[in-house]
């Protein structure tokens, strides 16, 4: 069994607890930390976890495989490198860190420890988007005509006026690093990485923030397959996630957990999880917790695994991808040029 320690037990830390409650046959809590007793009380009596006011004997117990980083963004890259340091596994919380230039350092120090580095993008690992997966893999689409994909969240102001939140120092960006990374980084897994993007962001009358809670692009992949992107925190009540694919010889939409397929010979395909997606409306952690069960189950496969080669399904490589994208449409805003990804 591996022993795991929760950094940082704020907003995120709930659907990650009942994660670790539903794997306690594979995986222990060593510790859960947070420097705020009120938290670490809250958390201690929600889900009965051991927690711990001690952040370095986190890092110095080396009983501990593996720590659960949680924390703001901004924070990310000095606890990664001292996890690594410490040669301890890593599950971090999305984004990587605040921007390229630190994510880029995280994912080396990781790499160059040897240990593994598992991020949580969890809409890669809802039913309905590895059953779409699937369909690509077998050329049921043909070849890709054009791939796009639409956030339409809703948040309160009363959501920004939390300390930090949307903030370029403590979140590194708006909308698209905070929301709409979940949408985007399911579309590069389906369609790849586009080529180059052209966009527009903005910070709408609907919010007091610092950064962007509209953004707008036109993306072109290397194939000459054209999209759209389209991320929002501003449409009233929160509308589900959707993406569009399509081939020459069939189309494909997501629309929260829901997909819906037709191909040129006649045959359609319609499936359903059987669970709302949730998580667009003013309440973002108003969403079922099993697609944070299989990314820790899929973390825990990978570090049991007698394998360097097995990583995470979303590794810190992997997760670099969706950062290249998001920082590439941001450029391409604020210059009004064309960006290359």
């Amino acid at each position: 069994m591996k022993r795991i320690a929760v950094i940082g037990l704020g907003m995120a830390s709930g659907p990650h607890a009942k994660s670790l409650l539903d794997l306690k046959d594979r995986v222990a809590v060593a510790a859960a930390y947070s420097p705020t007793e009120a938290r670490r009380k809250t958390f201690a009596e929600a889900w009965g976890l051991p927690v711990s006011a001690d952040l370095d004997a986190i890092f110095s117990d080396s009983s501990i495989d593996a720590v659960m980083v949680l924390t703001p963004p901004n924070s990310h890259l000095d606890l990664v490198e001292r996890a690594a340091a410490a040669g301890k596994h890593v599950l971090l919380e999305k984004p990587l860190d605040i921007s390229m230039q630190r994510s880029e350092r995280l994912v080396a120090a990781a790499e160059n420890a040897g240990v593994k580095l598992g991020v949580v993008l969890q809409h890669r690992f809802r039913p309905v988007s590895t059953v779409l997966a699937g369909l690509i893999a077998e050329g049921r689409l043909g070849d890709l005509v054009s791939a796009s994909a639409k956030l339409a969240n809703w948040r309160p102001q009363s959501y920004y006026d939390q300390p930090g939140r949307g903030t370029k120092a403590r979140d590194g960006g708006g909308v698209l690093l905070t929301q709409g990374i979940h949408t985007l980084d399911l579309l590069i897994s389906l369609a790849g990485l586009p080529a180059d993007v052209s966009a527009y962001a903005t910070t709408t009358p609907v919010h007091r923030m610092e950064t962007e809670d509209l953004a707008v692009g036109a993306v072109r992949y290397g194939n000459g397959a054209l999209g759209t992107i389209h991320a929002t925190t501003t449409a009233f009540p929160g509308l589900p996630d959707s993406i569009d694919l399509i081939g020459t010889k069939g189309t494909a939409r997501i629309e929260g957990t829901k997909l819906y397929a037709a191909f040129h010979d006649g045959l359609d395909l319609e499936h359903d999880d059987g669970e709302p997606g949730g998580g667009a409306g003013a309440d973002p952690m108003a969403f079922p917790h099993h697609h944070h069960r299989a990314v820790l189950e899929d973390f825990l496969d990978a570090i049991e695994a007698d394998d360097p080669a097995r990583q995470p399904k979303v590794s810190g490589r992997e997760a670099l991808k969706v950062h290249r994208l998001i920082d590439a449409l941001l450029r391409a805003a604020e210059s009004g040029k064309r960006e290359h990804v």
